[in-house]
């Protein structure tokens, strides 16, 4: 999701296409690594994986391409925007490999796996190519590369899930982390290429996620987001069938970790979030009032084009739930405007969806076809940019008033925040989240630090972040 018209960006989405930096001592004849990772949190969380694997080979990362010896870049393929901009980094990293002829510059993640011979044949100066279910064969590819050859793994599996790894937290702040507790997606929506980048659907071991949480708290982390594309499927059973964990039951067992290991998760899916997963929420203070839900669109027939297996009235029924059993409980969603078909009538409901639930913020885009979704080998992209940019603009105008909205009701509020560090506009002030997942700012005072939690009065806001005092 880069360079596209957002609403609001969440922590993980501003982080998009920034360098990930390990804050260790680095060893002066230790091999560099260079990785930039755009798009989703998966993507991040992966990232720690790849740096993990090669730390075990001799590798550290820097934050300076121009020191590494190897250059990766972690890869979305959800829109083209994103596309754009990879191969436009590309050939800024092609600079740099011709001053240095023994740099190894690779691809990794979702569009490695959809564009590989394009990357291979057409970039020329890309070594390897991975798909996301390969990392482990890296030190071996790193390897052909070194002996003259062009090196490529993006063989999708059944069973990878990197659950005895311990990924390498980059550019961390030491208090929030990711852990990844599926892979890949079952959910063939028409217009997604992530099942046919990423694979089936794979649930981790529920014990391994609770023994990383464990150990991140262990280390001074106070917050975890459980990773999926569809968390709410999450299904592992034990090798001998005798234990069988949903993710109702794993969300109680990551809050049973400690209490001041607060609980995040995304993405859940309006056809299988459920009631108990709903009241898990509600039980523990430790896991956050938030939540996820795409919508997409707010018409059935256009649901239906898009594969998404539920109706308008099945999500207003899974939001009504979210609002009597969390009533505090923030909600923010995924919506495409002008997808194929969609008539002027359909595109009025997405936006009377989004006057009654009120979404604290959302993830607004234009469609744009993904080549090899069934959208695009069935459908026709038949709305005009025009149409599509007009329709989206209106979406966003909503939502801009909604969240505006929805911030405001906290002045006058105090909201229990983790503190995550200093804010960027100000040293001398803090910044931190509560439950809801909004952005609070406020001064800094002597005994109170990151990692921290802290009550603040709420006493104005911006269109996009509440601003305070601690009490």
């Amino acid at each position: 999701m880069l360079d596209l018209q957002v609403q609001d960006k969440t922590h993980d989405e501003a982080r998009q296409g920034e360098a990930l930096i390990i804050e260790t001592p680095q060893k002066a004849d230790a091999r560099k690594l260079y990785i930039e990772s755009y798009g989703c949190a998966m993507n991040f969380a992966d990232s720690e994986i790849v740096a993990s694997i090669l730390s075990e080979t001799g590798f550290e990362t820097t934050g300076d391409y121009h020191q590494a010896d190897v250059i990766f870049i972690n890869t979305c393929s959800i829109r083209e925007n994103a596309e754009t901009r990879v191969r436009n980094r590309l050939s800024q990293f092609g600079v740099e490999k011709r001053r240095n002829p023994k740099l190894i510059v690779g691809v990794l993640g979702c569009m490695a796996e959809r564009l590989k011979s394009k990357f291979l044949e057409e970039e020329r100066l890309v070594d390897v190519v991975v798909g996301p279910d390969a990392y482990r064969d890296l030190p071996n590819l790193i390897e052909q590369v070194e002996e003259g050859h062009k090196a490529v793994n993006v063989l999708l599996s059944r069973e990878e899930t990197y659950a005895d790894i311990s990924p390498v937290r980059l550019n961390s702040n030491g208090i929030t982390a990711f852990i990844s507790i599926t892979r890949g997606c079952n959910n063939m929506c028409s217009f997604c290429v992530v099942p046919f980048t990423r694979g089936r659907e794979r649930s981790r071991d529920a014990h391994s996620i609770v023994e990383e949480a464990k150990s991140l708290f262990a280390g001074g982390y106070r917050e975890v987001t459980l990773l999926g594309q569809n968390v709410d499927s999450y299904t592992w059973k034990s090798e001998d069938e005798t234990e069988t964990v949903n993710f109702a039951q794993l969300l109680e067992m990551v809050a049973l970790v400690d209490p001041l290991l607060r609980v995040r998760f995304s993405t859940s899916h309006p056809k299988d979030i459920t009631d108990e997963v709903l009241y898990t929420i509600a039980k523990y203070d430790n896991i956050c009032n938030y939540i996820h839900l795409p919508v997409q669109s707010g018409n059935t027939r256009v649901l239906e084009l898009m594969n998404r297996t539920y109706t308008r009235e099945w999500y207003i029924n899974r939001i009504d739930a979210i609002r009597n059993i969390i009533p505090n409980c923030a909600i923010s969603t995924d919506i495409i405007a002008g997808f194929c078909t969609e008539t002027e009538e359909e595109h009025l409901e997405t936006l009377s969806m989004m006057d009654y639930v009120q979404y604290d913020f959302a993830y607004n885009f234009t469609y744009s076809e993904r080549p090899g979704t069934l959208a695009a080998r069935k459908l026709e992209d038949d709305i005009p940019e025009d149409v599509k940019k007009r329709r989206l603009a209106e979406i966003l105008a909503k939502q801009q008033e909604h969240s505006l909205m929805r911030l405001q009701e906290w002045v006058g509020k105090t909201i229990h925040v983790l503190i995550e560090g200093t804010s960027k506009k100000s040293d001398k002030d803090y910044c931190g989240r509560g439950d809801s997942g909004a952005m609070v700012v406020f001064p800094a005072i002597d005994g109170v630090k990151p990692g921290q939690y802290a009550d603040i009065l709420i006493e104005k806001c911006t269109s996009a972040t509440l601003i305070g005092k601690i009490i």
